[in-house]
């Protein structure tokens, strides 16, 4: 059973945290919209997978013409792709010529890596992370070890690694 004092504090806490509520729902929908509209800004790493992870993709589509573009291939069970996310995201901060996107290898509800998902499949990716880049014109200039070199060198030039 409640007693008086209670519901009194009870009443006034609620009463506060309603008054607040407006203010709070404004910062929640300005924040809301700094992060849908921050994919094109320059420097942001995007979602290759668009919500469909680990089915296949068709890369020229993800090709950003006039950008160098690394898709990064990647799965969340990787440790060194998880290591790599956030380093990955302040090299697209750094590198406003260059187009990021990530694609998930995972299908929904695989724990472990999914070598077998469609994905994986449709590219014979047998590692992760695995990278693929693409010159300003579209077309492959590196995959896999020699551009492992090359995102390596991106991140020396950028100060990210040593």
């Amino acid at each position: 059973m409640i007693d008086n004092h209670q519901l009194r504090n009870y009443v006034k806490t609620m009463t506060c945290a309603l008054k607040s509520l407006p203010r709070l729902l404004v910062l929640a929908a300005i924040l809301s919209l700094a992060l849908v509209s921050s994919e094109s800004w320059a420097g942001a790493v995007a979602d290759a997978s668009q919500g469909n992870p680990g089915q296949t993709l068709d890369l020229k589509s993800l090709v950003v013409k006039g950008k160098t573009t690394l898709i990064d291939f990647y799965s969340p069970f990787c440790p060194p792709c998880v290591q790599l996310a956030p380093i990955i995201a302040k090299l697209a901060a750094k590198r406003p010529d260059l187009a990021i996107k990530k694609a998930n290898i995972n299908r929904p509800g695989v724990n472990g890596i999914d070598w077998r998902s469609p994905l994986a499949q449709q590219y014979q990716i047998r590692q992760v992370p695995y990278f693929m880049i693409f010159n300003p014109q579209g077309q492959l200039v590196a995959q896999g070890r020699e551009a492992v070199d090359t995102v390596g060198r991106w991140l020396r030039e950028a100060g990210l690694m040593k």
